[in-house]
């Protein structure tokens, strides 16, 4: 879990995939001013939670 937003982390064998699409998801999201999250539970799978806020202009 401590990896999971770095670029090309990927849990997918070698040579499927680069593992790119949670790392520039969570880059977006930053750039807009939000938070990319995951909460994981047991047997339920991972739940990721974008937040934004409603509006970036002073």
């Amino acid at each position: 879990m401590d990896k999971i937003f770095q670029p090309f982390f990927t849990t997918r064998p070698t040579g499927q995939g680069t593992g790119l699409g949670l790392y520039l998801s969570y880059d977006i999201v930053k750039a807009h001013g939000g938070e990319l999250k995951v909460e994981t539970k047991e047997r339920e799978g991972p739940e990721f939670i974008i937040q934004l806020p409603l509006n970036t202009s002073t």
